[in-house]
């Protein structure tokens, strides 16, 4: 089974042609979905009539002696069902939302078609990513790629099974407390969760803004690293969105593990891992060692461990401050997992969810201090038990689902990962932004003549009252002055600019 950089090189070189590849992976991809119900939809006419531009774009160049454009020329990939595509609706694998053709793409999904990649469809995925195992009473369980009677992992399950089963070579998921890295370790593909801000979200579903983050599948490393550079770099419509120059991720990645110091933690991560997942961190460990890596042995901080609770409040009440009013409305279209996880918010009290947030900088800093200070990267399992049984996992909405929670995600949903760094990149730029939107605001109520209707409709803004008289004669004057022009003014047609 080729994987994204050989069937790039291939297609290149002229040994293969986009068609064939799409072909191919329709074929694989109506298989897939009959076996592990891993699409909500496959796109045949679109995915086939751009890989004949590829086709007819790649023969020019080669003509012509020019290298093709797009690094994912012809290539055939999917996403998730929580990515905008134009004129294609987006539910969200779930029930709640009416289905309404999106009006404009997903920035990462603009970037894919500039890269020149071809869109085979949207993939099944968890109801609005609340799920760990693929179970999903409103569109059906996505299954494992290996075995069907086993999960998937979630919630990106159908991102990870398409991979797995050959239907595409890469994929589009989404990453809050595992949803990218779960289930790329069931099916045993690459799945990577970047930095907080590295890969912008703009027509993306939101689940804890403060912490989601859009995460690249594929079949190797390799092949991630080069989704990384086509999707990474700074957005002028997402605010979170990182402007640092990108490294050639591509070149990193080849470069081996030769002095590379990998850290063995004592505490926190081995507690509860399977005997047989251990065996296999060991053997992983002979291996980089014998390739030139220093394994470190070290303690993590007890902070870090306290934290999960805290990372946890922060998920779960920004989770149901955007499913509220949708609970309050039409909460019987939710299923029943779901529906509780996106309710758990309620019983969270703002002290402690406050608390939380303020917590993330200061164990940031002591974990950086106390662990990057003396290794590189550290080596934890991703689920520390084998891959459960779909039966088995079928817990409903009772108590022995936050039980299975606990499980899956115990080693993916503490705040080790990049997305500490999110409470101060967000602040960083919205502190820049929101003074800047104040102002506007602000000049635009500085006319004398809208002064007066400003003082009575931007109540929460406190405008100040600076006009002058106050007799009711002189009220209606400067209301019967003002009336003609008062669709001119933008702040009483949109309050929300105060």
């Amino acid at each position: 089974m080729r994987d994204l950089t050989e069937a790039v090189d291939g297609l290149r070189e002229g040994r293969l042609h986009s068609v064939e590849l799409v072909r191919e992976a329709i074929a694989r991809a109506r298989l897939a979905q009959l076996r592990h119900n891993c699409f909500v939809h496959i796109d045949v006419e679109g995915a086939t009539a751009a890989a004949e531009m590829a086709d007819a774009l790649l023969q020019g160049c080669a003509r012509e002696g020019v290298r093709p454009p797009g690094a994912l020329l012809g290539v055939p990939v999917a996403h998730k069902d929580m990515f905008e595509r134009e004129g294609r609706p987006t539910r969200c694998a779930s029930k709640v939302r009416k289905p309404r053709a999106a009006r404009r793409n997903a920035t990462v999904v603009s970037r894919l078609d500039l890269a020149g990649a071809i869109d085979l469809g949207t993939l099944n995925m968890a109801e609005f990513a609340l799920g760990a195992t693929g179970h999903n009473a409103a569109t059906g369980d996505c299954r494992n790629a290996w075995d069907p009677q086993f999960i998937s992992g979630g919630s990106s399950s159908g991102s990870a099974v398409a991979v797995a089963s050959g239907a595409v070579f890469a994929s589009l998921g989404s990453d809050t407390g595992g949803s990218v890295r779960i289930p790329a370790s069931a099916n045993g593909i690459v799945g990577l969760k970047p930095t907080y801000g590295l890969i912008p979200r703009t027509g993306s579903m939101k689940l804890s803004p403060s912490i989601d983050v859009i995460g690249p599948m594929a079949r190797s490393a390799r092949d991630v690293a080069l989704l990384l550079e086509v999707l990474a770099g700074a957005d002028g419509m997402d605010a979170c969105s990182s402007s640092r120059a990108r490294p050639r991720y591509v070149q990193e990645v080849t470069r081996g593990v030769e002095g590379l110091r990998i850290g063995i933690p004592r505490n926190h991560f081995p507690v509860g891992v399977a005997p047989v997942i251990r065996a296999a961190m060991d053997a992983s460990l002979a291996l980089l060692e014998r390739a030139g890596a220093t394994l470190v042995p070290l303690e993590i901080p007890e902070a870090v461990a306290s934290m999960a609770e805290l990372s946890r409040a922060v998920v779960y009440a920004e989770a149901t401050a955007l499913h509220g009013q949708a609970l309050r409305q039409v909460g019987a279209r939710y299923t029943p997992q779901v529906r509780l996880r996106a309710s758990t918010g309620l019983g969270i009290p703002a002290p402690l969810y406050l608390e939380a947030l303020q917590w993330r900088l200061p164990v940031l800093r002591q974990f950086v201090e106390q662990v990057f200070s003396r290794c590189d990267v550290l080596q934890t399992p991703t689920i520390p038990i084998p891959v459960p049984r779909r039966d088995e996992t079928d817990v409903g909405a009772g108590p022995a689902l936050w039980e299975l929670l606990a499980q899956l995600v115990r080693c993916t949903a503490c705040p080790r990962d990049s997305t500490v760094v999110a409470c101060r990149s967000a602040r960083n730029t919205w502190r820049d932004r929101l003074p800047r939107r104040c102002c506007c605001a602000s000049l635009r109520c500085s006319s004398a003549r809208r002064r007066y209707r400003c003082r009575r409709r931007c109540i929460r803004a406190r405008a100040p009252r600076t006009c002058r008289g106050s007799s009711r004669a002189a009220r209606l004057r400067r209301r019967r002055h003002l009336r003609p022009r008062r669709r001119k003014c933008d702040v009483f047609r949109h309050r929300s600019v105060h």
